[in-house]
């Protein structure tokens, strides 16, 4: 049976303790579950023990959620939590169950907040078992429309967090399954007024149907505005008769130009209802929820144009004059136009954005080569599966993810890690999937594919990226809420301030400055400020190889001042290698390391199979020891060609009385160098010494010269000793050494950093640095190591070079300069055009604005906006890349 409290087995020969429930037996695997049955057992109660029902809470006000909880072990870690959650000020009860891995808590929501109790399940190491959902938005073309949708996602049950970005026309929305589920989160989008695509994004087809969407909604929107323009004609021509020489043909006054403003009234109507009508649905729908956008702007705007002039041609007695009478036809159908068109512009320049996913989705091979039943047959690359034996031909792609076993050839990956340079490839190397094979012709098992696959994982973190928020975001979403409200306050009183104190006639300017207010002002250009650049950022650092997780990540990425860097596998290639081999007289270099390659082939220990790929590489023949012998700690012995060769340590050949002479000496120095030297006695005589080391990468030493020139100060973290870790550091150019760091120290030590008021990125590849990555303000993981560390990280780098970290540093500031030149540009034009359009140069100047003119700016500024964020796709980092 199971513990009733942490759900474990329990058998009752082996229970430490029991008791009585109900009239039942109930069996408890420690005295501590024992107890906390004791202290409430109603709260435990499961069906299996009595038919009680789990006591539901009668208080008015309280919420019960249930939530699954990733990371637990063991039953102490659901106590250890248990007791967390229940210190929090709020909490009414807990029960966190080890077998189910979910936590039931009871609150009170208006002392508790959801994101106090997440961050506490976070700060005890757990995870909170929410899923993810993107969900496609159809009809958003207005930064206000953002905290509508998301103030309707985050009122839903179930909900822990919801972003939506205008520019990838998406909400992403992290929820428990257990309370809501996708229908009811589109149901929720759906009641603000929105549409949802139902087109999913997953592979080309995905794309290509959102492409296709696009396309249709750029054609409608066209179509609009030729269809505007066209009856703009006329009505321009015919509202201002005195600018086309027909004053004398239409008089000011005449019963001949009423009937002509009544016909253009006429026409102009459908621009109205028709092209204008996106307008109206989008007010209406902003109306039901208490709230405002772009739309709502718009629609006040011409609908005041038009009924004013319908007012003024039914009823022109209520004015003086028939002659001080005007019409407004042309500024409804003109305006329309316009703004339409700006919607279509910056439609098509929001396309661009996302160019760079296309592209790696465009990448995916179609079709995959593989060795079915010994023959060759081409399927599609859906069908390929893990350990499949495939095979590639020059100048092909290869299909998926895998390890070559079979030929050699030089692999173009310049789409997937950024790097120009061909990489060889030989038996044991790694394949991409969607790379392309350059010369030769070679065969490789399948190791990943579908989902699995790199390139797969790299669409889906751009993807995911590029729906996320940067913190500067939120300022402006904060800014977009309070936008439109405060646009209609300012146009209303400009309305009555004209209409009380302006020149005659009154009316008409009054309604064209309420007119031109609320049709300058722009919320799409400060909302598209943001998420374009990010998007195109965060596409373009994939073109380059670097990964980047977040917007938040971007964002803070150009702030860093200090940069530490773990040394096996970051700095150098993470395996030791043959450096060095000294011999003694008699002895020949070749002879030296034979001989220490054969006594080493029967070892596993990484520094033996460094010396037989050394031997291997210089094409030497290695001969099969006998009678090898491990001395744990110290080195190996063997006999190789009836000689006996030793290999090992100083004290090694210390306790077999070899006479090492000046080889002692010798080795001293290769110490200092951050080399590990082994030395060679062949029938007892000193013959040399091996050197091994784990070598530096080749372009390490030029990365960090890039960061220092960026103003970074870089700090080399290993658990290595005093001695190598300097060593590698010299050699590199680190000033600054923390070593013989214990694993679990790493986090810490990057603290400590933090304490000094740095601001952190950490740079790492094992799973030993995943604290210290997930501590740093960014981390950075080698896309050649861990998928532990690349998860931890906020930033993985997949070609596994340093020369990543300064390429991601720069373009993190290319973005946010274009993030801020944007967000400049859309508060400068809304801050001085909101002004003008009210006035304020009237009584110097005597200059009003037009409304037509305020329409054409409002479109140009988004269309604007959208331009400048493209400009980033030529973004080209100064440390190289392609």
């Amino acid at each position: 049976m199971k513990d009733p409290v942490c759900g474990m087995e329990v058998e009752p020969e082996r229970a430490q303790t029991s008791k009585s429930f109900n009239g039942r037996k109930v069996w408890f695997c420690s005295d501590i579950c024992a107890e906390r049955f004791t202290s409430n057992p109603e709260q435990y109660v499961q069906e299996k023990i009595s038919p009680v029902p789990l006591k539901e809470t009668s208080v008015q006000g309280l919420e019960t959620l249930e939530i699954p909880i990733g990371g637990m072990t063991c039953n102490k870690c659901a106590l250890n939590l248990e007791a967390g959650l229940k210190g929090l000020e709020g909490i009414r009860s807990v029960r966190v169950n080890f077998s189910s891995a979910k936590a039931i808590v009871t609150y009170d929501p208006r002392i508790t907040k959801l994101d106090g109790i997440f961050a506490l399940i976070r700060r005890r190491g757990f995870e909170v078992g929410a899923s993810s959902a993107e969900i496609k938005i159809t009809g958003m073309h207005c930064a206000s429309c953002v905290s509508a949708i998301e103030e309707a996602l985050a009122k839903t049950p179930g909900v822990l967090q919801a972003s939506v970005n205008p520019a990838t026309e998406s909400a992403l929305v992290q929820y428990l399954p257990s309370q809501t589920d996708l229908s009811k989160l589109e149901q929720a989008v759906q009641s603000t007024g929105y549409g949802i695509a139902k087109e999913p994004i997953k592979g080309e087809e995905g794309v290509d149907a959102e492409t296709a969407s696009r396309e249709k909604e750029y054609r409608t929107l066209m179509k609009k505005f030729w269809f505007s323009a066209i009856i703009s004609v006329p009505v321009m021509i015919f509202s201002y008769p005195q600018l086309f020489f027909l004053s004398g043909v239409m008089p000011m006054g005449s019963e001949t130009l009423r009937f002509t403003w009544i016909f253009l009234g006429v026409l102009s109507f459908p621009v109205l209802v028709w092209a204008g009508n996106q307008f109206f649905v989008g007010a209406w729908a902003a109306f039901k929820h208490r709230s405002a956008d772009m739309h709502t702007l718009i629609a006040i705007g011409i609908t005041a144009a038009y009924l004013y002039s319908v007012v003024a041609v039914a009823f022109p007695q209520i004015f003086p004059s028939v002659d001080l009478a005007e019409v407004f036809w042309e500024v409804t159908t003109v305006i329309v136009a316009l703004v339409v068109l700006g919607m279509a512009l910056e439609l098509k320049a929001r396309g661009r954005t996302s160019e760079a996913i296309k592209k790696l989705i465009g990448l995916q091979a179609k079709t995959a080569r593989v060795v079915r039943e010994g023959n060759e047959v081409d399927i599609p690359v859906e069908e390929v599966l893990a350990g499949d034996i495939v095979v590639v031909r020059p100048g092909e792609k290869i299909p998926v993810d895998g390890e070559v076993t079979e030929g050699n050839s030089s692999v173009d990956e310049s789409m997937v890690t950024g790097e120009s340079i061909p990489v060889e490839k030989t038996v044991g190397s790694r394949a991409i999937g969607a790379t392309i094979n350059k010369v030769g012709s070679f065969k490789f098992k399948a190791t990943k594919v579908g989902k699995d696959t790199m390139l797969s994982q790299i669409i889906r973190m751009v993807q995911d990226a590029q729906a996320s928020k940067a913190p500067i975001q939120k300022v402006v979403d904060t800014v977009s809420g309070y936008f439109v409200p405060s646009v209609i306050i300012i146009a209303i009183l400009a309305f009555v301030a004209w209409y009380d104190f302006g020149p005659e006639p009154t009316l008409i300017y009054a309604t064209i400055v309420l007119v031109t207010i609320l049709i300058i002002a722009c919320p799409c250009a400060l909302g598209l400020a943001t998420p374009t650049s990010l998007m195109v950022g965060v596409g373009k650092g994939a073109e380059n190889g670097i990964l980047i997780k977040n917007g938040t990540a971007l964002e803070t990425a150009h702030r860093l001042d200090t940069i530490v860097v773990d040394k096996t596998g970051t700095i150098t290639l993470g395996k030791p290698s043959l450096t060095d081999t000294i011999t003694t007289e008699g002895f020949s270099s070749e002879e030296v390391l034979k001989l220490a390659a054969s006594v080493e082939k029967s070892s596993e220990h990484p520094l033996g199979e460094a010396i037989t790929e050394g031997a291997r590489a210089k094409g030497l023949e290695i001969p099969d020891p006998t009678d090898f012998t491990a001395i744990p700690g110290h080195g190996v012995e063997a006999r190789v060609g009836g000689r006996m060769v030793i290999l090992g340590n100083l004290k090694l050949m210390k306790d077999r009385n070899v006479s090492l002479g000046d080889l002692e000496h010798q080795s001293v120095g290769l110490a200092e160098k951050g080399k590990t030297p082994m030395f060679v006695a062949v029938d007892g005589r000193a013959a040399g010494i091996i050197g091994v080391a784990d070598t530096v990468k080749e372009d390490s030493p030029k990365a960090i010269a890039a960061l220092k020139a960026l103003g970074i100060e870089v700090v080399m973290l290993t658990g290595d000793n005093q001695r190598t870790a300097k060593a590698i550091a010299r050699e590199v150019g680190i000033e600054r050494v923390m070593a013989e760091v214990l694993p679990e120290d790493k986090a810490h030590q990057v603290q400590m950093l933090q304490v000094e008021g740095k601001t952190v990125g950490m740079v790492g590849d094992g799973v030993n640095d995943a604290p210290a990555l997930a501590q740093a303000d960014v981390g950075i993981a080698m896309g050649t190591g861990t998928d532990v560390a690349m998860e931890a990280a906020d930033i993985t780098l997949v070609k596994g070079s340093l020369r990543g970290v300064a390429i991601a540093m720069e373009l993190s500031k290319a973005t946010m300069r274009n993030i801020k030149q944007n967000l400049f540009g859309a508060f400068i034009y809304n801050g001085l055009g909101i002004p003008v359009a009210a006035g304020v140069f009237y009584p110097i100047f005597g200059l009003l604005l037009s409304p037509l003119i305020a329409a054409a700016a409002m479109a140009a500024s988004s269309v604007t906006v959208v331009t400048n964020a493209n400009r980033l796709r030529y973004f080209t980092p100064k440390g190289g890349g392609r």
